[in-house]
């Protein structure tokens, strides 16, 4: 039972920023919000045609999620003190990969890479990478992309992703970041998607790579579609949910997958 409901639920923390520098109101929002803002027709969860073999839930993601507007240059930080020398490289692989695909995407959205930083920033376009204790029981998440919206758009103003101090094996952690970078793009989970088809997928189990280190083809050809929606009309933030979140007791190994956080 727990193991069904870990696959099938998911979270997003979703903050609005304010017309004042630093004050922002921050809300979690249900996965189901994400769903029914799919039926709008100008936003497609597919952007193949019946026929293509990126289909929605077994190949590739649906799209529909906050995203970087088009022709950013998102500046990429670390939290200094959270990560090792060891660490960065891995951190710095899905960064790489995804900025390398900023033209076929049709983004136009590149990934600048600036250093390390002594706090999570929030200024325009920054992306702060960092950990915090986000892992239980209930949800098996270990890592998150909290996304800080611009005016009650879906148009990410800045962001940080978290990953919990837990996820340590070095592949793994370059799969948490490769999956949280796909929904700063609009790519929302596809957790029952076939191994190897989406980004998007998750980790089995704690510390166990699942070897997707950036965006696949079918990750591509969905961005793309989700920035051809862009152009046509900008989402507005569905309206605020708050769910509690059960923080959980001490982890234990086991065989439930870890399910990466939006």
């Amino acid at each position: 039972m727990r193991k069904r409901f870990n696959q099938q639920v998911t979270e997003t923390r979703v903050c609005e920023s304010s017309h004042f520098r630093g004050s922002h109101l921050c809300r979690t929002i249900g996965f189901v919000v994400f769903i029914s803002m799919l039926s709008f027709p100008a936003f497609p969860q597919n952007a193949g045609s019946s026929a293509s073999p990126c289909n929605v839930g077994e190949r590739a993601a649906a799209f529909g999620f906050w995203t970087w507007a088009s022709e950013s240059r998102v500046k990429v930080y670390l939290l200094a003190k959270d990560f090792s020398s060891e660490e960065i490289p891995y951190l710095l692989t899905p960064l790489r990969n995804w900025d390398a695909v900023w033209k076929s995407t049709g983004s136009q959205v590149r990934l600048d890479y600036k250093g390390t930083t002594a706090a999570p920033l929030d200024c325009q376009n920054c992306l702060t990478i960092m950990r915090r204790p986000i892992f239980n029981e209930q949800t098996r998440h270990g890592s998150e992309f909290e996304a800080h919206g611009e005016q009650g758009t879906q148009i990410v103003s800045y962001a940080v992703i978290l990953i919990d101090p837990r996820l340590t094996n070095p592949k793994a952690l370059t799969n948490a970041v490769a999956h949280e970078l796909g929904h700063g793009f609009g790519l929302l989970d596809c957790y029952l998607c076939k191994d190897g088809s989406t980004v998007m997928n998750k980790l089995k189990k704690m510390n166990t790579s699942n070897d997707m280190e950036g965006p696949t083809p079918c990750d591509i050809a969905q961005v793309r579609g989700a920035y051809k929606a862009l152009r046509i009309r900008v989402a507005q933030a569905p309206p605020a949910r708050n769910p509690p979140v059960d923080q959980g007791e001490e982890p234990v190994e086991d065989d439930t997958p870890l399910v990466p956080r939006q």
